[in-house]
Protein backbone atom coordinates (compact mmCIF):
# COMPACT_ATOMS: atom_id res chain seq x y z
CA UNK A 1 0.00 0.00 0.00
CA UNK A 2 1.46 3.51 -0.88
CA UNK A 3 2.62 5.86 1.38
CA UNK A 4 2.23 8.57 -0.79
CA UNK A 5 0.54 12.09 0.11
CA UNK A 6 0.37 14.88 -2.22
CA UNK A 7 -0.40 17.88 0.26
CA UNK A 8 -1.96 20.74 -2.25
CA UNK A 9 0.39 24.27 -1.86
CA UNK A 10 -2.30 26.82 -3.10
CA UNK A 11 -0.41 29.97 -0.87
CA UNK A 12 -2.73 29.81 2.26
CA UNK A 13 -2.14 26.97 4.63
CA UNK A 14 0.30 25.87 7.46
CA UNK A 15 2.26 23.09 5.22
CA UNK A 16 5.14 22.60 7.21
CA UNK A 17 3.34 20.90 10.76
CA UNK A 18 1.50 19.52 8.01
CA UNK A 19 4.18 17.88 6.15
CA UNK A 20 5.99 17.30 9.30
CA UNK A 21 3.34 15.10 11.14
CA UNK A 22 2.13 13.38 8.28
CA UNK A 23 5.76 12.39 7.61
CA UNK A 24 6.13 10.98 11.26
CA UNK A 25 3.01 8.59 10.66
CA UNK A 26 5.36 7.59 7.74
CA UNK A 27 4.27 9.28 4.89
CA UNK A 28 5.97 10.46 1.83
CA UNK A 29 4.94 13.83 1.12
CA UNK A 30 4.94 15.79 -1.82
CA UNK A 31 4.00 19.15 -2.73
CA UNK A 32 1.76 19.95 -5.36
CA UNK A 33 1.15 23.86 -6.90
CA UNK A 34 -0.35 22.04 -10.63
CA UNK A 35 -3.30 20.83 -11.66
CA UNK A 36 -1.43 18.13 -13.10
CA UNK A 37 0.37 17.05 -10.15
CA UNK A 38 -2.82 17.06 -8.65
CA UNK A 39 -4.39 14.91 -11.16
CA UNK A 40 -1.43 12.32 -10.82
CA UNK A 41 -2.33 12.16 -6.88
CA UNK A 42 -2.98 9.44 -5.08
CA UNK A 43 -3.79 10.60 -1.83
CA UNK A 44 -4.48 14.38 -1.40
CA UNK A 45 -4.30 16.72 1.77
CA UNK A 46 -5.85 20.19 1.47
CA UNK A 47 -4.94 22.56 4.51
CA UNK A 48 -6.07 25.92 5.37
CA UNK A 49 -6.14 28.46 7.47
CA UNK A 50 -7.54 32.52 7.34
CA UNK A 51 -10.50 33.06 5.14
CA UNK A 52 -12.81 31.13 2.92
CA UNK A 53 -12.94 33.90 0.11
CA UNK A 54 -8.79 33.94 0.46
CA UNK A 55 -8.56 29.97 0.23
CA UNK A 56 -10.87 29.69 -3.08
CA UNK A 57 -9.18 32.72 -4.39
CA UNK A 58 -5.74 31.21 -4.02
CA UNK A 59 -7.43 27.30 -5.79
CA UNK A 60 -8.48 29.45 -8.57
CA UNK A 61 -5.28 31.41 -9.71
CA UNK A 62 -3.02 28.05 -9.71
CA UNK A 63 -6.24 26.54 -11.78
CA UNK A 64 -6.55 23.52 -8.79
CA UNK A 65 -10.63 23.72 -8.47
CA UNK A 66 -11.39 21.27 -11.71
CA UNK A 67 -8.43 18.64 -10.94
CA UNK A 68 -9.37 18.57 -6.76
CA UNK A 69 -13.07 18.16 -7.86
CA UNK A 70 -12.21 15.36 -10.17
CA UNK A 71 -9.62 13.66 -7.68
CA UNK A 72 -12.75 13.47 -5.50
CA UNK A 73 -15.62 12.54 -8.26
CA UNK A 74 -12.44 9.04 -8.72
CA UNK A 75 -13.28 8.70 -5.20
CA UNK A 76 -9.55 8.77 -4.37
CA UNK A 77 -9.05 9.26 -0.33
CA UNK A 78 -8.96 13.54 -0.10
CA UNK A 79 -8.48 15.11 3.48
CA UNK A 80 -9.40 18.77 4.10
CA UNK A 81 -7.84 20.04 7.47
CA UNK A 82 -9.67 23.60 9.41
CA UNK A 83 -10.41 25.90 5.96
CA UNK A 84 -9.68 22.87 3.90
CA UNK A 85 -12.73 21.18 4.91
CA UNK A 86 -14.85 24.15 4.81
CA UNK A 87 -13.64 24.45 1.05
CA UNK A 88 -15.26 21.20 0.13
CA UNK A 89 -18.43 22.89 1.04
CA UNK A 90 -20.80 24.71 -1.21
CA UNK A 91 -21.03 27.87 -0.42
CA UNK A 92 -19.55 30.15 2.52
CA UNK A 93 -21.29 33.11 4.17
CA UNK A 94 -17.98 34.25 5.64
CA UNK A 95 -17.73 38.14 4.47
CA UNK A 96 -19.99 37.65 1.87
CA UNK A 97 -21.39 34.76 0.10
CA UNK A 98 -18.28 32.85 -1.72
CA UNK A 99 -18.80 29.46 -3.50
CA UNK A 100 -16.50 26.48 -2.33
CA UNK A 101 -15.75 23.27 -4.00
CA UNK A 102 -19.26 21.82 -3.96
CA UNK A 103 -18.16 18.12 -2.99
CA UNK A 104 -20.08 17.95 -0.05
CA UNK A 105 -23.41 19.45 -0.04
CA UNK A 106 -23.78 22.16 2.69
CA UNK A 107 -22.80 25.49 3.92
CA UNK A 108 -20.36 27.13 5.94
CA UNK A 109 -21.89 29.55 8.45
CA UNK A 110 -20.74 31.85 11.47
CA UNK A 111 -20.49 29.69 15.06
CA UNK A 112 -23.45 31.52 16.93
CA UNK A 113 -22.05 34.51 19.26
CA UNK A 114 -23.84 33.10 22.28
CA UNK A 115 -24.04 29.67 24.11
CA UNK A 116 -27.27 27.57 24.04
CA UNK A 117 -28.84 29.45 26.97
CA UNK A 118 -28.22 33.21 24.79
CA UNK A 119 -25.41 34.13 26.80
CA UNK A 120 -22.62 35.73 24.93
CA UNK A 121 -19.38 33.46 24.63
CA UNK A 122 -15.82 33.63 22.77
CA UNK A 123 -15.52 33.82 19.21
CA UNK A 124 -13.26 31.98 17.96
CA UNK A 125 -14.10 28.77 19.47
CA UNK A 126 -10.37 28.00 20.66
CA UNK A 127 -9.19 25.18 22.89
CA UNK A 128 -9.28 21.28 23.08
CA UNK A 129 -12.51 19.82 22.37
CA UNK A 130 -13.87 16.11 22.52
CA UNK A 131 -15.15 14.48 19.51
CA UNK A 132 -18.92 12.55 19.72
CA UNK A 133 -20.75 10.44 17.66
CA UNK A 134 -23.48 12.40 16.31
CA UNK A 135 -25.47 9.47 16.59
CA UNK A 136 -25.20 6.33 18.82
CA UNK A 137 -24.53 4.16 15.37
CA UNK A 138 -22.27 5.97 13.40
CA UNK A 139 -19.90 4.31 12.46
CA UNK A 140 -16.00 4.96 13.04
CA UNK A 141 -14.34 1.52 11.99
CA UNK A 142 -12.99 1.69 8.03
CA UNK A 143 -12.87 5.77 8.63
CA UNK A 144 -10.19 8.15 9.68
CA UNK A 145 -11.63 8.08 12.85
CA UNK A 146 -10.95 3.98 13.68
CA UNK A 147 -9.63 3.24 16.99
CA UNK A 148 -10.25 6.96 17.95
CA UNK A 149 -12.12 6.57 21.97
CA UNK A 150 -15.37 8.80 22.13
CA UNK A 151 -14.93 11.80 23.63
CA UNK A 152 -11.23 12.10 22.69
CA UNK A 153 -10.04 15.91 22.71
CA UNK A 154 -8.24 17.79 19.59
CA UNK A 155 -7.10 20.74 19.35
CA UNK A 156 -9.57 24.11 17.10
CA UNK A 157 -9.40 26.87 15.97
CA UNK A 158 -12.26 28.84 14.08
CA UNK A 159 -15.30 31.18 13.62
CA UNK A 160 -17.18 29.15 11.02
CA UNK A 161 -18.42 25.93 11.17
CA UNK A 162 -19.62 23.14 8.00
CA UNK A 163 -23.27 22.69 7.82
CA UNK A 164 -23.96 19.18 5.76
CA UNK A 165 -27.07 19.18 4.02
CA UNK A 166 -27.22 15.64 4.82
CA UNK A 167 -26.80 14.50 8.54
CA UNK A 168 -25.12 11.22 7.39
CA UNK A 169 -22.31 13.07 5.67
CA UNK A 170 -21.73 13.80 9.45
CA UNK A 171 -18.96 11.92 10.95
CA UNK A 172 -18.26 13.54 14.55
CA UNK A 173 -19.44 16.40 15.98
CA UNK A 174 -17.95 18.46 18.91
CA UNK A 175 -20.02 20.92 21.15
CA UNK A 176 -19.06 24.04 22.05
CA UNK A 177 -21.13 25.58 25.14
CA UNK A 178 -23.99 24.08 23.53
CA UNK A 179 -23.32 24.72 19.85
CA UNK A 180 -23.44 21.64 17.91
CA UNK A 181 -20.11 21.81 15.82
CA UNK A 182 -19.25 19.52 12.54
CA UNK A 183 -15.70 18.45 13.40
CA UNK A 184 -15.06 15.32 10.96
CA UNK A 185 -17.02 15.72 7.83
CA UNK A 186 -17.04 12.76 5.38
CA UNK A 187 -18.71 11.68 1.88
CA UNK A 188 -17.21 8.55 0.29
CA UNK A 189 -12.88 8.88 0.59
CA UNK A 190 -13.41 12.76 1.14
CA UNK A 191 -13.06 13.67 4.72
CA UNK A 192 -12.97 17.17 6.21
CA UNK A 193 -11.51 17.86 10.11
CA UNK A 194 -12.76 21.54 11.21
CA UNK A 195 -9.27 20.73 14.14
CA UNK A 196 -6.33 20.42 13.00
CA UNK A 197 -4.70 16.98 13.41
CA UNK A 198 -1.42 18.34 13.20
CA UNK A 199 -1.88 19.64 16.63
CA UNK A 200 -3.57 17.38 18.04
CA UNK A 201 -0.81 15.41 19.76
CA UNK A 202 -1.24 11.08 19.70
CA UNK A 203 -5.12 11.43 19.06
CA UNK A 204 -4.64 13.91 15.55
CA UNK A 205 -1.02 11.73 14.31
CA UNK A 206 -4.07 8.26 14.62
CA UNK A 207 -6.37 10.36 12.55
CA UNK A 208 -3.48 11.18 9.94
CA UNK A 209 -2.13 7.42 10.00
CA UNK A 210 -5.85 6.29 9.39
CA UNK A 211 -5.73 8.72 6.38
CA UNK A 212 -3.00 7.14 5.00
CA UNK A 213 -3.61 3.61 5.00
CA UNK A 214 -7.08 4.45 3.60
CA UNK A 215 -7.97 2.27 0.46
CA UNK A 216 -10.45 2.97 -2.17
Amino acid sequence: MSSAITLIDYGIGNLLSVSRALEHCGADVELAQTAEQIEAADKLVLPGVGAFADGMNGLRERGLVDAIRKHAEQDKPLLGICLGMQMLLGTSEEFGQHEGLGIIPGRVCAIPGTTDAGQPHKIPHIGWTELRRPQPDTEWNGTVLEGIPADSRTYFVHSYTAIPDDPKHRLSDAGYNGRTIAAVIRKGSVYGTQFHPEKSRNVGLQILSNFIGLKR
